[in-house]
């Protein structure tokens, strides 16, 4: 099961809370427009909005940098160097400003704004109801989660941290500095939380500690150290003593801030262990399913409810099904026809032969060039099997693809994997969205079932890519879509419905998956990750359903090529936003 993350920001509670502004010097605009007044409201919405960014730039260094590769041609001119804050203080500032935002939209006359300023209003303010709604869920938040937790993403993002010059070392290392109190503040964070009996449970807390002290093992050696060697050894302009003195700082840095702060979270977390009372799904918490109903919401960007998405993919997995056994019956060999011979096998060569095979079916892809690196042995345990790590919006040559080695994928497995952070996946829909002309705010609002619904979408297109023969390729697609059904399903029965393992086991026996070790490591990662599963396929059935709108709407019109461009050039969004957005940038493409 694939698991993958596209993040630039540090996730949960220990991200830093977008919007955290003051807006009351933003003018009231006026009620009656002229020609000449609508098109000063539309200067006047871009000037707040970019107002909202550039301020949101300036207050969080991993931000800003993994955002804007040349912050001042944005207009940011200073930053403050933090990994951000979770204090419930902060929490509660930024609901009141993040209303400030809500309220302030308001003043403007939509009427006056051209179609992409209402496409940024409309999804502004629906990520302003999303925050909101979160406001009662402090608590419920989990910034360690196994998988996606921060304690597995942040030493990617540091080692990541390009070094553009002096100054982007000196921010790195400033950083560095910050670690002790950022893992205090998630120390505290997750104390409250377990007097509050919502601490995680206890074999979710033995896989984060793992990760903790795998993390800080051999301190002289933690890769943390060579990568920062490598990027300062490129830096234009710096004498060798310079060099030297920050490779020193740095491998200080390392041992006696970054690694203690890994040690005391794993102990933190070891106290704590005890201190949990729910080992199942959300629905078993005080609220724990309205929080839960929230999460589906954020993560899907689908205004479904959950017993609809539940009917939904029970009703795609029973098409899956009712395919597989058609395609099987009339092609009874396919079932030991081994290791299938693909178009391109090793990973630089999947991905040049992707970027050919997409043609008939997308726009070529923008411009750009990309790396592909693999997590690092102590990450390996933790991290997921592959993911990619978004480019600057101003510099969109900027795109790595991590793979683990550990997940040994290879032949299908990997040819799908890198469609969906290459190209049409990840790589493809990020650079295209920018290039199309996003406003900068776009950038900061996250949309999940987007973002990892249209990667899955296109990873099950990607099986007519690979070379293979089609009815094989349609098997594959089918089986693969139904996997992920089973996962989603299980997520949704044990958060809302209350599915204990006993529930679990019972549901994947009726598919033929009958190992208890297998079954038990899904349950406990889904309740570990509650929602996670969903942004993939729900993203992807919610896709589907938009495409069959298209048809519908266009008629002779329709073509996947220009379908897929319009969801392009409308970007991350929810999907009620993107329906009603489609035939405006559909006909325009």
């Amino acid at each position: 099961m694939k698991q993958r993350f596209q993040k630039r920001i540090l996730p949960g509670a220990c991200a830093l809370i977008f919007f955290c502004l003051c807006l009351a010097s933003c003018d009231a605009p006026s009620n009656i427009f002229s020609s000449s007044s609508i098109r000063q409201e539309q200067r006047s919405f871009d000037v707040y909005t970019d107002k909202i960014f550039v301020r949101e730039m300036q207050k969080n260094a991993i931000n800003l940098h993994y955002t804007l590769a040349n912050p001042e041609k944005m207009g940011v001119t200073s930053h403050k160097v933090s990994l951000g804050s979770l204090s419930k203080e902060s929490a509660k500032s930024a609901v009141a400003e993040i209303e400030n935002i809500s309220a302030s939209l308001s003043e403007f006359d939509y009427g006056a704004l051209d179609s992409r300023q209402q496409l940024s209003y409309d999804i502004l303010k629906d990520y302003c109801d999303k925050e909101l709604a979160a406001a009662d869920f402090y608590y419920y938040e989990e910034p360690l989660r196994p998988t996606t937790g921060v304690q597995s993403e942040l030493p990617v993002l540091l080692a990541e941290y390009n070094f553009s010059d002096s100054c982007d070392v000196t921010d790195y290392l400033a950083l560095l500095t910050c670690f002790e109190d950022y893992v205090q503040q998630i120390c505290v964070f997750e104390q409250e939380k377990a007097a509050k009996g919502l601490f995680m449970p206890d074999y979710a807390a033995d896989a984060v500690i793992e990760s903790c002290k795998a993390f800080a093992e051999n301190p002289s050696e933690n890769y943390l150290i060579s990568t920062f060697n490598a990027r300062v050894k490129k830096v234009s302009g710096l004498s060798k003593k310079k060099r030297q003195f920050y490779k020193k700082q740095n491998k200080s840095l390392i041992k006696n801030a970054v690694i203690p702060a890994y040690e005391k979270l794993a102990a933190t977390l070891a106290e704590l262990k005890d201190s949990s009372k729910n080992s199942a799904g959300l629905c078993l918490l005080p609220n724990g399913r309205a929080y839960y109903e929230h999460l589906v919401r954020s993560n899907t960007g689908s205004q479904k409810s959950v017993k609809e998405l539940q009917k939904m993919t029970e009703r795609r997995r029973n098409l899956d099904m009712a395919a597989l056994q058609k395609i099987l019956a009339a092609n009874p060999s396919l079932t030991q026809s081994g290791d299938p011979k693909l178009a391109a096998t090793e990973p630089k060569e999947i991905l040049e032969h992707l970027l050919t095979a997409i043609q008939k079916d997308f726009y070529p892809a923008a411009n750009t060039s990309y790396e592909i690196n693999y997590v690092h042995k102590s990450l390996e345990d933790t991290l997921a099997p592959a993911f990619y790590l978004t480019a600057p919006i101003d510099d969109i040559s900027r795109n790595v693809i991590y793979l683990n080695r550990r997940s040994q994928y290879s032949g299908i497995q990997l040819f799908t994997t890198l469609a969906h952070e290459g190209y049409p996946g990840h790589l493809y829909q990020t650079t295209g969205s920018y290039q199309a002309g996003l406003a900068p705010i776009r950038s900061l609002l996250n949309y999940p079932g987007y973002v990892e619904g249209w990667a899955t979408y296109v990873e099950m297109l990607s099986y007519r890519y690979a070379g293979l023969e089609e009815h094989l390729a349609d098997m594959l697609m089918h089986n693969q879509s139904a996997l992920l059904s089973l996962y989603a399903s299980i997520d949704m029965a044990i958060h809302y419905d209350g599915w204990q393992l006993a529930d679990v086991t019972a549901f994947l026996n009726g598919y033929g998956i009958m190992d208890s070790e297998v079954i038990r490591s899904i349950y406990e990662l889904i309740v570990e990750e509650p929602a996670h599963y969903l942004k993939y396929y729900i993203g992807y059935l919610e896709f589907l359903e938009l495409k069959e709108y298209a048809k519908e709407e266009f008629g002779e019109a329709y073509s996947d090529r220009d379908f897929h461009q319009a969801i392009i050039r409308i970007g991350p969004s929810p999907f009620s936003i993107l329906k009603n957005y489609l035939k405006a940038f559909y006909t325009a493409s």
